[in-house]
């Protein structure tokens, strides 16, 4: 596939995976653009703030300008929050949206009428997306599931056109938001006004799940098993986190009962 110069459109190009995906992409003989609001340093670089609709509808224009179609578009660009869904401010709950669902859909729909035959769109999610939400990472748990609710949707319609939508859920991944995850749970640990002592209760068991991280190469070299697959999977999962799924597992209303002898406040 890559022998035949394929055109790729990615999101998030500057962040740690979308770096790893756009390193390797060009390093095997495609043309990246990378749409970022951050120089990324590559020649195709865009600037795309994905959450504003003329910004994204810009960017395609700037790629249909050059005489270009695509072949793909890969997404990975995401936030992370963490807070508790009856303290946040509204603000930020409607960020977290605007950035991880509605920058995708905007981002599919101004670029759709690029896309050449059989093309495939690739979204990354998350290991949390089908499993049961812990406390306070509900607000990303759930824009990581409308994700997929989105993409399972767009995927029933886009196989009538001919192109392949296949997501991607990844754990843990050695990047920057690594660090983000812990920043705002320290935010939201000092924060607190309900859940003071709650809250360093559920950092301790935050750690033990994100013991266990992988290189962000490897996200890439499962976006480029995506692309160049014959019949790529609906779903690719990486660096699963066996405690979430055993949690998950249980019936919800052991879950519950098993968080709060975990983390209820004395």
């Amino acid at each position: 596939m890559a022998a035949e110069k394929k055109t790729v459109v990615l999101t998030g190009a500057a962040g740690g995976m979308g770096s790893a995906v756009r390193r390797l992409l060009e390093s095997l003989g495609y043309l990246v653009w990378s749409l970022d609001k951050s120089d990324t340093g590559s020649p195709n670089f865009i600037e795309c703030d994905i959450t504003d609709s003329s910004s994204v509808r810009n960017a395609a224009e700037m790629v249909k300008s050059a005489s270009m179609k695509i072949d793909a578009i890969v997404h990975t660009a995401g936030i992370y929050d963490m807070n508790s869904l009856v303290e946040m401010p509204e603000e930020d709950f409607v960020r977290i949206f605007n950035v991880n669902l509605f920058g995708m859909y905007r981002v599919n729909r101004e670029f759709l009428s690029l896309l050449n035959p059989q093309s495939r769109i690739v979204m990354v999610s998350s290991e949390l997306a089908p499993l049961d939400p812990l406390p306070f990472n509900g607000i990303y748990s759930i824009t990581k599931s409308a994700i997929e609710k989105y993409a399972y949707s767009l995927r029933m319609e886009l196989q009538l056109l001919g192109h392949k939508v296949i997501v991607i859920r990844p754990g843990a991944v050695r990047t920057s938001l690594l660090d983000v995850s812990q920043s705002r749970i320290e935010k939201f640990c000092s924060g607190t006004e309900l859940y003071h002592n709650t809250s360093r209760r559920f950092l301790r068991l935050v750690n033990r799940i994100e013991t266990s991280s992988v290189d962000p190469d490897k996200i890439a070299l499962t976006v480029q098993k995506a692309l160049e697959s014959r019949n790529p999977r609906y779903v690719y999962n990486i660096n699963r986190s066996l405690l979430l799924r055993l949690m998950s597992a249980l019936p919800q209303h052991f879950q519950n009962y098993v968080i709060r002898k975990i983390l209820k406040n004395d």
